[in-house]
């Protein structure tokens, strides 16, 4: 029954779910989301690259995620049966994700709030019914990959990404005694004091410079002020993160578009964003942010899931330019 959850080897009713459940026995829960929901297109943002060891999906259709909760380390699985939503969960942060399920798919979104001026978004958003924009709850495990994605390549912040959670964080909770849960190698990313104590050797080994080193350090150190912002509206959300030297728009946008499900969090700052909304738009490729901006602006206060549109449409400009160069100060 949608809202309850017990370990699956008792029945549902027979165990309250405040109850923390140990690393091998998972907490369980339904739920039957509103309307149309594409699993895997509303927790894509949440992985930061193919080998993301925070997060996997699985050939059976499944999406696990470990996450830091307020309560502790969780793992949570979660799949679609027709229309219903299958999740479990393990760790001390097991409940926390299970009560937060809904959230995070979603069910806080008002994907009706939008209105397509444009044909191309129109047409996107009639192909895909299932987006919705997902809130974890969670600012720092969003901010910290953000600021490590800050002016390099992809490739380069999720190789720090997966080196630094797999060398300083901690395995995942889950039923170890499943081969396949094993396999998938899943971790959960340092707590704040953790990420404060790593050493400088190791930012350098991971490729990351002092400059973004410096503002995950200053960030760690305000953790709990900055978990915060999970609950407030997008100004002020967005004012709180940009208070750290070294977290600015992009940043902040980047984190709470996860964190707080925020439809109006647009990218500014970006490489490509502008160029590619501006091409989709109004077929201006050498748009810059303040073309976007305005190209935007019948979208107020959903211009986020403007941009989720149309990226999902594929309508992008041609490359023409050179991809950014990838560095490596490991190698230094």
């Amino acid at each position: 029954m949608a809202g309850r959850f017990a370990p699956r080897s008792a029945p549902r009713a027979a165990v309250p779910h405040q109850a923390a459940a140990p690393a091998t026995d998972a907490l369980t829960r339904d739920w039957t989301p509103p309307g149309p929901l594409d699993l895997r297109l509303v927790l894509g943002p949440l992985r930061r690259g193919p080998a993301d060891p925070t997060f996997r999906m699985t050939r059976d259709g499944a999406v696990w995620r470990a996450g830091r909760t307020p309560a502790g380390p969780g793992t949570l699985r979660v799949t679609a049966r027709g229309g219903r939503i299958e999740a479990a969960a393990w760790g001390p942060g097991a409940p926390w994700l299970l009560d937060g399920l809904p959230a995070l798919l979603g069910a806080t979104d008002d994907p009706d709030a939008f209105r397509p001026r444009h044909r191309l978004l129109a047409l996107t958003r009639h192909r895909r019914p299932g987006l919705r924009l997902l809130r974890t709850g969670l600012v720092m495990e969003s901010l910290i990959p953000s600021v490590l994605e800050q002016k390099v390549t992809t490739d380069e912040a999720y190789r720090a990404w997966r080196y630094l959670v797999r060398k300083h964080g901690t395995p995942a909770p889950g039923p170890t005694d499943h081969a396949a849960f094993t396999a998938l190698g899943l971790h959960v990313m340092p707590d704040a004091r953790t990420w404060s104590l790593i050493p400088s050797w190791e930012w350098h080994r991971a490729g990351v410079d002092a400059k973004r080193s410096t503002t995950i350090l200053r960030a760690v150190r305000v953790a709990r002020r900055l978990e915060e912002a999970a609950a407030m509206e997008l100004p002020e959300a967005m004012a709180r993160l940009e208070l750290i030297p070294g977290i600015g728009p992009w940043t902040s946008a980047e984190t709470l578009q996860r964190s707080n499900g925020a439809a109006d969090a647009v990218t500014v700052g970006d490489l490509h964003l502008p160029g590619i909304v501006g091409h989709a738009l109004a077929g201006n490729r050498n748009a810059d942010d303040e073309e976007m901006l305005a190209l935007l602006t019948p979208y107020e206060g959903q211009r986020h899931r403007a941009t989720r549109l149309i990226l999902l449409s594929g309508h992008t400009p041609p490359r023409r330019a050179p991809r950014m160069t990838r560095g490596d100060i490991a190698r230094l």
